[in-house]
């Protein structure tokens, strides 16, 4: 299980939410809210805005998430409100997706893992996608100061345009990079896109 630093800061993060009310879109989320449709994977949910959202509006969502606190309020909302979702508990260093989607949804995981795994996943996604799907992909990427959220040596940055080199041979509905001050001063630099699968 990824049980480790990056775990732990998004688990207490996740408490503080909960307890608070706050369960707002993030800028990423509302990115992707207009293009998913069907059947839907959130890999590496979070407290699932996004997926409850989603399911909300009429997908079948499977949500998975290293966070019990994150998976426990998915759950609750699913159940009190009749919604679509699966939510599960899941390693996602190890995770392997095992059936197609029309939409696959990452926002903000694959920094978390090391190179090979991000790339592993990156690829397991674009070949789990659906003819006419998307996939939803978001991640740090170089020029990020703020590592506070890591667990030292196990994190990806990403270069610039990898993420949209990946993509090659799809369609780039949208591709954008963002940046944020952080705590320190510090910067979060991110890299965003929404492809259309052939």
């Amino acid at each position: 299980m990824m049980i480790n630093r990056s775990v732990e800061f998004f688990d207490t993060q996740f408490q503080r939410q909960v307890s608070q009310g706050d369960f707002a879109l993030n800028p990423f989320e509302k990115l992707a809210l207009p293009f998913l449709r069907g059947r839907v994977l959130d890999l590496g949910c979070g407290l699932g805005n996004l997926t409850i959202e989603a399911a909300r509006r009429g997908c079948s969502v499977l949500a998975l998430d290293a966070s019990v606190t994150a998976i426990e309020r998915i759950r609750n909302v699913a159940v009190a409100e009749g919604l679509a979702i699966e939510a599960e508990i899941t390693d996602l260093t190890t995770y392997q997706i095992t059936e197609d989607f029309d939409v696959i949804v990452s926002v903000g995981l694959l920094m978390f893992l090391e190179s090979f795994q991000a790339h592993s996943i990156l690829d397991t996604v674009q070949s789990h996608v659906r003819s006419g799907g998307s996939a939803v992909i978001n991640v740090l990427i170089e020029g990020t100061t703020y590592l506070d959220m890591f667990e030292p040596g196990r994190y990806y940055l990403f270069g610039r345009s990898e993420l949209q080199d990946r993509f090659s041979g799809w369609e780039l509905v949208e591709s954008r990079y963002d940046s944020f001050e952080a705590p320190g001063p510090s910067v979060k630099a991110f890299a965003t896109v929404v492809a259309r699968k052939p």
